[in-house]
C-alpha cells in the first residue's frame, strides 16, 4: 500500500486478499475515524441502533450473499481498530437512519461518448482525508474509487477495469427494511463484468435500503439511472441530459416515502434549470453545473461551514466514455485543474500543470 499525504486528495494503491483490502483501507483512514468520524454525532445516531432486529437480517444477508464482502468488512474493522460490529453499522448507515450523511448530485449526458459527472459531497471535516484507492483484488476485477475513511468502496464514484462507470446518490430512504446493505451492493457493482450484469444485480437483489446509481460502460453508449429502495427499483435509460440529486425523481417511485432536505432539493431543480437553457443552445458543460453557486443559501457546489446538512463538495469526477477509451477528471477544488486523470489503466495521475 501507498498514499501521497496532505491537504488535498490524497491517492492510494491497495491489492491483496479481500481481507487485506479492508485490512489497508482501515490503516488508510483510521486517524481521521478515531479523532473526528466516532465523536460525530452522525456516528452516535448510527451506533444507537445497533440492536434492532433489522441488522441482524442484513448481518445474515450481507454474509451468506457477499462472503467476499463481508471478508472485506472484518479488514476494514481490523485495520481501522474498531469492533466488527461498529463498522458493519457505520458501513450499513443509510439503511438504518434516512438523515444518514453524504449528499452528492450526478449529470448524466448520454450520446455517442456518454458523460456521467459527479459532485462528491460528504463531511467537511474528511477533506484531505479521503482518496482516489487504485485497487487490484487476487480475486474480482480492478477498480479506482473515491473512498471515504471507515467506509468500503463503491457508494461514490468509481470505474473498473471492464470499462464500468459508477455514480451513486445518498436516497434518505424512510421504508427500508431487511436485505443486504445497500453500501455493500455498490461494493459488489464494482466486480460486476458488463453494464447489464450490474444492472440485474440491483434489480434482483434483497436490498436493505436506498440509492441512486448512474451506469455507464466502456464500448457501449446507453446511459441508465437506477432508482431503488428496499421495496422497488426503476431502471431508466438516459434518453437527455439529466441531473439528480438525494431524492427518487423518477415517476414510477412517486408513491415510495423519502426524505428531501432543502439542499436536494435546490440542487435538482438548479441543475434542471442549467440543463434546460444549455439544451438550447445545444451545449452543456457538466462542470457548468457542478461548480454553479447561483444559489447563495443552497448552492449546487457546496462550501458553506454553516451548510445545513453539513456536507461539502469534497471532489467531483467527469467521466468521458468512448467506444475504445475511458478517460476522467477528478477535482478536489472549484478550479479548472484536475487534481488526477485517469485513463484505462485506471491508475491516478497528477497532470502537469494547464493540462
Amino acid at each position: 500500500m501507498s498514499n501521497d499525504t496532505g491537504s488535498r486528495l490524497q491517492s492510494i494503491r491497495i491489492e491483496g486478499s479481500s481481507y487485506d483490502i479492508g485490512v489497508q483501507l482501515g490503516r488508510f483512514g483510521a486517524a481521521i475515524v478515531h479523532s473526528h468520524l466516532v465523536k460525530r454525532h452522525a456516528w452516535a445516531s448510527v451506533m444507537r441502533h445497533r440492536h434492532h432486529p433489522r441488522v441482524a437480517a442484513m448481518r445474515e444477508a450481507a454474509q451468506v450473499r457477499f462472503p467476499a464482502y463481508w471478508r472485506e468488512l472484518e479488514g476494514l474493522a481490523d485495520g481501522l481498530g474498531l469492533p466488527f460490529d461498529d463498522v458493519f453499522l457505520w458501513n450499513s448507515r443509510g439503511d438504518i437512519w434516512a438523515m444518514a450523511p453524504e449528499g452528492c448530485t450526478t449529470v448524466q449526458i448520454p450520446g455517442d461518448e456518454p458523460i456521467v459527472a459527479h459532485n462528491e459531497d460528504g463531511d467537511p471535516a474528511m477533506r484531505g482525508h479521503c482518496a482516489l484507492a487504485h485497487v487490484r483484488p487476487a480475486e474480482g476485477w480492478a477498480f479506482t474509487a473515491f473512498v471515504y475513511p471507515g467506509s468500503l468502496p463503491g457508494h461514490t464514484f468509481a470505474a473498473t477495469e471492464t470499462g464500468l462507470v459508477q455514480a451513486v446518490n445518498n436516497i434518505r430512504s424512510l421504508s427500508s427494511g431487511p436485505g443486504v446493505p445497500r453500501m455493500v451492493l455498490g461494493r459488489a457493482v464494482l466486480d460486476c463484468g458488463t453494464l447489464d450484469e450490474a444492472l440485474l444485480l440491483l434489480e434482483t437483489s434483497q436490498r436493505a435500503g436506498a440509492f441512486h446509481f448512474t451506469l455507464a460502460q466502456r464500448g457501449d453508449t446507453r446511459v441508465f439511472g437506477v432508482e431503488f429502495t428496499h421495496a422497488a427499483c426503476s431502471v431508466q435509460e438516459v434518453a437527455h441530459p439529466a441531473c439528480h440529486a438525494n431524492h427518487l425523481v423518477h415517476p414510477d417511485m412517486s408513491a415510495e416515502l423519502q426524505e428531501i432536505t432543502g439542499s436536494s432539493r435546490s440542487r435538482q431543480n438548479r441543475g434542471d434549470a442549467i440543463i434546460d437553457a444549455a439544451l438550447a443552445e445545444t451545449v452543456l458543460d457538466p462542470l457548468t453545473i457542478l461548480r454553479d453557486r447561483d444559489d447563495d443559501v443552497l448552492p449546487v457546489y457546496r462550501s458553506q461551514p454553516d451548510d445545513p446538512d453539513y456536507e461539502n463538495t469534497l471532489a467531483t469526477a467527469v467521466f468521458r466514455i468512448g467506444q475504445t477509451s475511458l478517460n476522467w477528471r477528478v477535482y478536489d477544488r472549484a478550479q479548472a485543474e484536475p487534481r488526477f486523470v485517469v485513463g484505462d489503466d485506471l491508475v491516478p495521475v497528477e497532470p502537469a500543470s494547464g493540462q
